[in-house]
This record gives structure tokens, C-alpha cells and sequence, in this order.
């Protein structure tokens, strides 16, 4: 298929249908409760809902929503370090505009520029480089976050400061890394999961090589998978051709993007720029092992967190937030207590509400509707 609207084929969606409906059949755990398979990434979240998959698929199968929302895993006391950087004198501080609503304990990046700090929102980091060329007498502090999917373009922006020589650009790092996330998810005694849909932008980056512990190990059947509906579908129709033939393998369903070994360069890139933390804080998930990255000494000069006071500080949750139980797939969004009321995409309580690809933000636009008015048989291509 070369075409988007071929991937949205309502035709060829039922073919995958009947093929899902008779994999179902001849899965044992399907007959004694719902076979879960988890979506790591937001964005299969998003097309999930937007599209009614759930309501077409058969009731035997049914979806738990991952951590794969960069923005929604960022710690409050994270968000709150960058706010406090926002607001140093002769700061310019530049993130993507999702990042930008993400409320600490206090307020958010938008917040603080409604109050005077200069906080701008950027497409790419090297956005933020230009500004730190043309405004030399400012620091531009670029908050970088996300998977390994936005690694790189950080990467490749701190070495073209550093062969420019541009000193009055640094980065605030949270970037962090799936594949101990999907570890600490498959440890949780919270969780029983029956297979997974693995992150196709993720995957682009870092191959398939990485996942095999997850078959290996885990015992888990792992499809990688594109975003467009048809692809959706037919990496449930994967996970599920595996548990129906016992076997436990990673899958590249989305081969017309995903190698088998990534980037290559792009790696190199991460590997030259990064090194692991020790441990990294996950709101919601609590601290991971070796789950995010930081700059290397090599490039100290354009770290923020070595070249500006930060506080460092560590915030709980707010009580009625439920975000974690959601991450962690052992409540669904609706579930929580305050979903819809007094969190709302217009005014997040939860990280989980903030970003487009968060699952409570999911359910909110799409999944109510879905709810009233889908049938399980209905294709809404």
C-alpha cells in the first residue's frame, strides 16, 4: 500500500476482523477472561480510539494503555526544576508546546510566561540553537524530553553547538529510554498482560534487537506496529497468530519504516551525547533503573543541570490523581475518580490529561462518544 486512505480500507479492516475472530477462538486464556495486549505508545492510543478499534475488535480482546507519553511520565518536581530555570535572569527557555502545559506543584511553563519568563515554544531543537545565535547576550535552555524517537535530533543540536562553539545554549535532559519502562511494567505484580504492540517510532531508532527479552525472557509475543488503523489491526492479528500457535516472538509489522538494527547513525549520535542515569524518576511508575539519559562530561558546558543551580526537587502527586494506577494498566482512565470533572483537557489534574497522546486525553475526546454510540461490529473508517 502506498496511499494513507489505503491503510483506513474499511474492507479490508473486516478481512483482519473475521481472521482476529477465529485467532480468538483458539486462544485458551480468551475463554476464561479478556486476552491484554498492551499498546506501549500514545500514538497507538490516539489512533485506537479515534478510530473505534476497540468497539470493532472482538470482546475477547481488549487494550491496556502503556507509559509511552513522554510528556504524561514527567515527574512534577521535573516540571518545577524547569520552571525555576525559566525564570533565572536572562533566560530564554524553549520546549515543544505539549511540554509547555505540563503543571508542576506550582504552575507550568505557560504559567510562568504568563507571568513574564521568557518561554518560547519550538518545532525542533535546533530552533532553540538559532535563538541562542542570535541572542548571545541570553542563555537559551532547550527542555529536551521524550523516548528514544527525539534523542537524537538532541544529540546531533548539542554537537553543532559544540563545532560552532555556541556557549550560551544548553540543554535541561529528561529525555528516557522504553525498553526498562516495558521491564518494570513486565515485573509489576499489579499487571498480567498477554502480548504487546511495541512502538513504532521508538523502533525506527533502535531496531527490534532490544525487544528480544521480552519474548525471551517474558515469554511475551511483541508486535512492532505502524499507526494507521489497518496497522493497528493487523498487530493484534500478529499477537494474537502467536498466542494461538504458542509462540513468542518479535514481530515487525512495520517494516515499510523499522529495520531490523535501527539507525544506525542515530544511535551512534545518542551514544556519543548520552550516558544512563543511575535511576530516573517516572511520575506515576516511581524510579527506574537506568530509564533515562544524561549529557556526558564531555559536553558539561551545555548541561543546565551543571550550569544553572537546580533544585532538584522531588513532589508527590496530588491525591486524587490516579495517573500511575492508569500508566501501569491496572485501572482504566474513566475509572479515576476525578476523570472529567475536575480533570479535563482544558484544565489537566494529571499528566495523563496534558498531552494529546496521553490515554486520559484519549478517552476524553474519543472514548465517551465511542462508548454511546459504537457497536461492537461497527466499522467507523
Amino acid at each position: 500500500m502506498k496511499f494513507v486512505d489505503e491503510f483506513r480500507d474499511p474492507q479490508k479492516a473486516q478481512i483482519l476482523l473475521q481472521e482476529i475472530q477465529g485467532l480468538v477462538k483458539r486462544i485458551p486464556v480468551g475463554r476464561e477472561r479478556p486476552i491484554w495486549i498492551m499498546e506501549v505508545c500514545g500514538g497507538h492510543t490516539h489512533t485506537i480510539f479515534r478510530y473505534g478499534l476497540t468497539h470493532m475488535l472482538p470482546k475477547e480482546v481488549e487494550f491496556i494503555h502503556g507509559p509511552g507519553c513522554p510528556v504524561c511520565v514527567l515527574p512534577r518536581g521535573r516540571v518545577d526544576d524547569c520552571v525555576a530555570l525559566a525564570e533565572g535572569e536572562n533566560v530564554i527557555m524553549t520546549t515543544f508546546g505539549d511540554a509547555m502545559r505540563v503543571t508542576g506543584s506550582k504552575k507550568s511553563l505557560l504559567q510562568a510566561k504568563a507571568e513574564g519568563a521568557d518561554v518560547r515554544m519550538v518545532y525542533s531543537p535546533l530552533d532553540a540553537l538559532n535563538l541562542a545565535r542570535m541572542n548571545r547576550d541570553k542563555e537559551v535552555v532547550f527542555f529536551g524530553l521524550g523516548f528514544e524517537t527525539t534523542m537524537p535530533s538532541t544529540a546531533l543540536t548539542i554537537l553543532q553547538a559544540k563545532q560552532e562553539g555556541i556557549r550560551n545554549f544548553s540543554l535541561f535532559c529528561n529525555h528516557i529510554t522504553i525498553i526498562p519502562t516495558i521491564k518494570a511494567i513486565l515485573d509489576s505484580p499489579d499487571l498480567q498482560l498477554d502480548g504487546f504492540l511495541g512502538p513504532g517510532h521508538v523502533s525506527v531508532v533502535i531496531g527490534l534487537q532490544p525487544y528480544r527479552f521480552i519474548a525471551d525472557e517474558y515469554q511475551k509475543p511483541i508486535a512492532i506496529s505502524g499507526f494507521e488503523p489497518l496497522d493497528i489491526l493487523q498487530s493484534v492479528w500478529m499477537v494474537l497468530k502467536q498466542l494461538a500457535e504458542g509462540r513468542c516472538e518479535v514481530e515487525n509489522q512495520y517494516k515499510r519504516v523499522v529495520s531490523d538494527k535501527g539507525n544506525p547513525q542515530a544511535l551512534h549520535a545518542i551514544h556519543e551525547v548520552f550516558e544512563l542515569r543511575e535511576f530516573f524518576e517516572w511520575r506515576g511508575l516511581g524510579s527506574i533503573d537506568h530509564s533515562g539519559v544524561r549529557v556526558r562530561e564531555e559536553f558539561a558546558a551545555f548541561d543546565a543541570e551543571r550550569k544553572f543551580p537546580v533544585p532538584n526537587l522531588k513532589i508527590a502527586d496530588p491525591a486524587s490523581c490516579q495517573c500511575g494506577e492508569v500508566l501501569k494498566g491496572v485501572i482504566r482512565p474513566t475509572q479515576c475518580k476525578v476523570f472529567g470533572t475536575e480533570c479535563t483537557p482544558q484544565n489537566p489534574l494529571g499528566a495523563l490529561m496534558v498531552s494529546t497522546e496521553g490515554a486520559c486525553a484519549a478517552y476524553y475526546n474519543y472514548g465517551w462518544i465511542a462508548e454511546k454510540d459504537l457497536q461492537p461490529t461497527k466499522l467507523s473508517l
